[in-house]
């Protein structure tokens, strides 16, 4: 069968997304971010990495893509908004959190690249 059967894909979707969250979080701590939590799940959804940083805490969302713009467009509207709700969550859950600049940053992993950060890439309080 062409392309491999679609278990096989999804595992192996789910092995590169934790891969590419593991780099991204060796990344953000190399730069001076503390790891807050690592796929953080609510019934809202879940956030890949919630990292610190000074008095700024960073909601991120780390997409594996072959290119930047790839990577940006698989954060869609839909998972802005279920990211958003879950950020909500985190806040009520840690109200030291709202003292706090918060922010959604995506973190793109491409192959034979650097990690790159991309800051506040999008506003999704509603």
């Amino acid at each position: 069968m062409q392309g491999g059967n679609r278990p096989d894909r999804r595992r192996k979707a789910y092995a590169l997304g934790l891969n590419a969250e593991t780099w991204a979080a060796w990344y953000l701590r190399l730069t001076g971010w503390r790891i807050l939590k690592h796929r953080y799940k609510t019934k809202a959804g879940e956030i890949d990495l919630i990292a610190k940083k000074r008095k700024t805490v960073a909601f991120v969302e780390v997409k594996a893509r072959k290119t930047r713009e790839a990577a940006l467009e698989a954060v869609t509207p839909a998972s802005q908004k279920r990211i958003s709700r879950a950020a909500r969550i985190f806040v009520a859950e840690h109200p030291k959190a709202g003292f706090f600049t918060l922010r959604f940053d995506i973190v793109v992993i491409r192959p034979w690249a650097l990690p790159e950060r991309i800051e506040s890439a999008f506003e999704a309080w509603e």
